[in-house]
């Protein structure tokens, strides 16, 4: 196990690291692409993510509904499906990863990879509308009557001759199913349960996938009646909350924009050492973590927006174009702000560390700033300090070096002795064994939301982690449901209907073993299968962008909504 995190560790480094050097540093590969492609979108469409945005929101509401033409689901009810499975996890652990890892300016680059994101998700909506297949219904209903999507209008938008970029495609994005729209759900309610309850990950895992296996049997039909349901209580109470804390610290408002701004173009300091002071860094996890919120240009949300109700393809991309506003313009900012708002962002808290977690690593001091090491066999420790030199890793939790170790949770007893990494345990010189040692550290992810919800409404009452607990499971499990119709689409595009079952059989096992693999892995593994399915989806919508174009605007011209309603 320890050499395929090893492998998967290297590959991220790779891919992060692959791309243009620019004064010193390197702009990624896929930040180029991303941010490229929603420029040249904006542009090419006239900013339509400016113009129809309210018309957007119009068609959302059911106003232009028409039961009988082509479809599965409703406006309303694609837009659901496609926000259950984006407005997740990366809305409460994704953005707070990123301001650990980036700083408050993390939030900037989450803006801009939105507001572009805005241009490039109205382009793969209304394309997949296009060029989606729709059959005459039969067989099972869990089959479903439509797919669409990256593979569809590559293949018969681009013709013949790309189909082997389709069919890569979807072999892609179908283990992206499995990884960032399934075991990283798991993982990250499985790690909120852990940490929060106590309770074992193998039953969290056996649990979360009966539920998601409930619901995911029974196709979009029923996928799109849960989400439906579960997606608007679950942004009401999640936004409920934070507007609280944003009210009870008004005064802190204006100068979080001012920090989040400055920190954006000028990094003073991350809470994670690596990368400190470098903008790059900075724009790096902020793309990062926008696009494991908003999914704009990664081609797996326009899968549910094809099975929509409706003969004119923009008038679902119109639908696809206020996600990202909702997701990441909305809904992020309030996580943002809450993280920073409350202070809690740089942080150090009495934490538990568990030397068998998943939440170690091992960093070493260079010229540039912190980098991440090998494990040494053993870490000597006097007084609860680490007695490392120059050039020697580290002990470190959420990729912060610890300062001092106690054997209490009180911490007030130092210990001193031999961590053997290997084994998980700190042995002292009297023989004794733990495997947990307790010190200030940060937090990450999920916990370091919940740590500023509680904080920030602590003046009304000790329940604020309870409503990002309530979210993480909610969310987790509702983006779990909804990734699995895109990869069961690809199946269906691949293999046929009849690999649509054995597909959810499979799924709902991925999603067990979701929750019992260590946190960074899982993560790790999400953003290698992103950096590597968004480009074929990308040069598409560059290919395809006259067509696109064409398309709308010939409906705002003949305004069709105007003869329905």
């Amino acid at each position: 196990m320890e050499g395929f995190e090893q492998l998967i560790v290297s590959v991220k480094h790779f891919l992060d690291n692959f791309g243009i050097p620019v004064m010193g540093e390197t702009i990624p590969i896929k930040v180029i692409a991303l941010l490229g492609t929603g420029i040249f979108l904006t542009i090419r469409l006239g900013f339509v993510q400016l113009r129809h945005l309210g018309h957007g929101f119009a068609v959302t509401s059911g106003r232009y509904d028409d039961p009988n033409e082509p479809g599965d689901v409703t406006h309303f009810q694609a837009l659901t499906t496609a926000l259950s499975a984006t407005v997740g996890i990366g809305n409460i652990a994704g953005a707070a990863w990123a301001i650990h890892y980036g700083g408050p300016g993390a939030l900037f680059w989450m803006w801009m990879t939105a507001l572009l994101g805005m241009a490039t998700k109205f382009s793969e909506v209304t394309l997949a509308q296009k060029y989606r297949n729709v059959e005459v219904p039969g067989g099972h209903k869990w089959e479903g009557s439509v797919s669409g999507g990256p593979m569809y209008y590559i293949e018969r938008g681009l013709g013949p001759a790309w189909k082997p970029m389709a069919i890569f495609f979807a072999i892609m994005l179908g283990s992206t199913a499995f990884i960032t729209g399934n075991a990283v759900q798991a993982n990250t309610i499985a790690d909120t349960l852990q940490s929060t309850l106590g309770m074992s990950n193998v039953v969290i895992g056996l649990v979360s996938a009966g539920i998601v296996g409930a619901v995911i049997v029974g196709g979009i039909h029923r996928i799109g009646k849960v989400t439906g349901f579960l997606a608007p209580i679950m942004a009401a109470i999640y936004v409920t909350g934070a507007l609280a804390i944003i009210l009870l610290n008004i005064d802190q408002l204006i100068p979080s924009f001012a920090l989040i701004f400055r920190e954006a173009f000028n990094p003073s300091a991350g809470v994670a050492g690596t990368g400190i002071g470098a903008i790059l860094v900075t724009m790096n996890w902020g793309v990062d973590r926008g696009l494991f919120s908003n999914e704009a240009g990664q081609g797996s949300a326009p899968i549910a927006h094809a099975a929509a109700k409706t003969d004119e393809p923009v008038s679902e991309g119109v639908v696809g174009l206020v996600e990202p506003f909702i997701d990441t313009i909305v809904i992020v900012t309030m996580t943002a702000l809450v993280i920073i708002m409350t202070g809690v962002w740089s942080d150090k808290i009495p934490s538990e560390l568990s030397l068998d977690g998943g939440d170690i690593t091992y960093l070493v001091q260079d010229g540039q700033g912190v980098v991440e090491a090998d494990a040494p066999t053993t870490i000597s420790v006097a007084d609860g300090r680490q007695l490392t030199t120059a050039g020697e890793p580290a002990f470190a939790w959420h990729d912060v070096v610890v300062d001092r170790f106690f054997v209490d949770e009180a911490q007030t007893q130092p210990f001193s002795g031999t961590i053997e990494t290997t084994a998980g345990r700190a042995v002292s010189p009297d023989g004794t064994v733990y495997t947990l040692l307790y010190s200030d550290a940060p937090e990450g992810g999920a916990p370091l939301t919940m740590l500023g919800f509680r904080r920030g409404l602590s003046p009304i009452g000790d329940f604020g982690h309870h409503i990002v607990f309530v979210s993480v499971l909610l969310f987790g499990i509702s983006t779990a449901i909804s990734w699995s119709y895109y990869g069961d689409r690809c199946a269906h595009y691949l293999l046929g209907p009849g690999a649509v079952m054995p597909f959810k059989i499979v799924y709902i096992g991925a999603h067990f073993l979701g929750a019992v693999i260590a946190p960074a892995v899982a993560w790790d593994l999400g953003d290698i299968a992103l950096a590597i399915v968004i480009l074929p989806n990308l040069l598409a919508l560059i290919l395809l962008s006259g067509k696109t174009r064409e398309m709308m605007d010939s409906y705002f011209e003949r305004k069709p909504w105007k003869t329905q309603g």
